[in-house]
């Protein structure tokens, strides 16, 4: 056979594709030639196959760029996807073992923003969290986070019920618990009757990647239950957390890629 065999012709353009992939700007046509050492023909009609599948395209010059398959791809993959991954067994777990709404949540600027939720089993406090973003300050998610890392943004703490906390010296006591406890419980400072626990998920340098709260209404947030629940999610933040380690590295936020109390 005087071709390449199917294999071979896969390797070839698979090898192309990454070099494609890698280079910090669109590459040349000649460029492509002394880097594959590939006939000008056979390099010619590799490129022409993945242009045809969107996989790559020629600038103006007649450089060689990644196609709209690969950029779209890339735009739809949220930063968050792998943790989301990681964790969503976490939380179905402890969904199945609180019968209250759960949610998986990262500090996004100002805010702390949901990007996992496992509803309640109940109809009295279920609510949508996933986009309803909420201050660090009266949250339990936020205050896991800013215990362990995450910067609290400047300017008034607002009181949303009666009992917020709106002094930042205050505030700090109640980090300070947090740390100590490994745990996060606020209780009617976001809305009346809402009550949260929540713990961080670590990363090898011990700070918070993302937080994992229960949440529900204080009719059935009993200290009995709220005893089980702060244990429950602990373990649950350290399962996240312990996965979570395996695939980065000190320093090193999570490679891949809305808030409750």
């Amino acid at each position: 056979m005087s071709g390449p065999t199917g294999t071979q012709a896969v390797d070839r353009a698979g090898t192309l594709l990454a070099r494609v992939l890698a280079a910090p700007e669109p590459v040349p046509f000649g460029d492509l030639i002394i880097a594959t050492e590939l006939p000008k023909s056979t390099l010619s009609r590799l490129l022409s196959s993945l242009e045809r599948n969107g996989l790559v395209q020629r600038t103006t010059t007649g450089a060689v760029q990644p196609g709209p398959r690969i950029t779209d791809y890339a735009l739809s993959v949220r930063p968050e996807d792998d943790l989301i991954r990681i964790a969503q067994p976490y939380l179905n777990e402890l969904g199945s073992l609180t019968g209250e709404t759960i949610n998986l949540a990262v500090a996004v600027g100002s805010e702390v923003r949901q990007i996992a939720q496992v509803d309640s089993t109940y109809l009295l406090g279920a609510v949508n969290w996933m986009d309803r973003p909420v201050p660090f300050h009266c949250s339990a998610l936020g205050r896991a986070l800013i215990a362990f890392g995450s910067t609290l943004p400047r300017g008034r703490l607002k009181s949303f019920t009666d009992t917020t906390i709106t002094s930042r010296a205050h505030l700090e006591k109640e980090l300070e618990r947090v740390r100590r406890n490994g745990v996060s419980v606020v209780d009617g400072e976001l809305e009346p009757g809402l009550v949260a626990i929540a713990a961080p998920v670590l990363n090898g340098d011990e700070l918070a990647i993302a937080a994992v709260s229960v949440s529900g209404p204080s009719v059935r947030m009993t200290p009995e239950l709220l005893a089980s629940a702060t244990d429950a999610v602990k373990l649950t933040a350290l399962g996240i957390s312990n996965e979570v380690r395996h695939i980065t590295r000190p320093s090193s936020p999570l490679p891949r890629k809305a808030g409750a109390a």
